[in-house]
């Protein structure tokens, strides 16, 4: 299959069948406002009283009950192997950006595979939401108004390299790999821009959500401000 399956103006929330919570899964959708889940995300959807407007992934994990309460008309299998379910949505819907969730906080393989999902999908705008944390992958330049004191780890998914203002501990003249130096609980010292060569992923503590959305450039009226 291939070609857009969602075609979305506004932002999309994106739904694993991973830990997640009912207070996440309704903050995202005030900002993100079209559900989409990933396979047995569907289940977990109607567990928590919303109805996906589509369905994406191989649908081998979602069960009879969520395909009869959701319809053929709005289950879209793909039966590649190749991308994960995550993946799939990414290359099936188009909107300006991305909230995940249930994507992360379960199996430990599971996360890593959307991690280089996400560093796969330079183009898009994600922000991945997990329990304590927010990540998504940096853009070329970026800058962030954030509280002093506020942890900002960077996690390198290939070799980079880079400038900063606005950290405690700079990143100028260094060389990050995931086998090697990496970022991570950096310290916020006053507003923090970052220039970056290379893959490298942002996590910022959950409460600053919208914080990454303005850093990967979501302007207020489209992420609901």
């Amino acid at each position: 299959m291939s070609g857009k399956i969602v075609h979305s103006q506004l932002g999309v929330t994106l739904l694993g069948g991973g830990p997640c919570s009912a207070s996440d899964v309704a903050d995202s959708l005030t900002i993100a406002p079209l559900l989409v889940a990933a396979d047995g995300g569907a289940d977990r959807a109607l567990a928590l009283g919303h109805m996906p407007s589509a369905v994406i992934g191989d649908l081998d994990s979602i069960s009879d009950a969520a395909r009869t309460a959701i319809g053929a008309e709005s289950l879209h299998p793909i039966a590649e192997q190749v991308s994960t379910d995550f993946g799939k949505c990414l290359t099936h819907v188009a909107a300006p950006f991305y909230l995940a969730l249930g994507f992360a906080g379960g199996r430990l393989d599971h996360t890593l595979a959307v991690f280089a999902t996400l560093t796969a999908h330079p183009g898009q705008k994600v922000v991945l939401i997990a329990e304590q944390e927010v990540a998504f992958l940096a853009p070329l330049e970026l800058r962030l108004d954030l509280p002093p004191g506020t942890r900002l780890s960077l996690f390198p998914m290939g070799p980079v390299t880079g400038e900063s203002r606005g950290l405690r501990w700079p990143i100028d003249g260094l060389t990050f790999t995931p086998a090697g130096r990496i970022g991570t609980s950096n310290e916020v010292t006053g507003p923090v821009w970052l220039r970056l060569v290379g893959p490298m992923l942002v996590l910022l503590p959950r409460p600053f959500l919208r914080h990454a959305l303005c850093a990967l450039g979501v302007p207020p009226d489209v992420r609901g401000e």
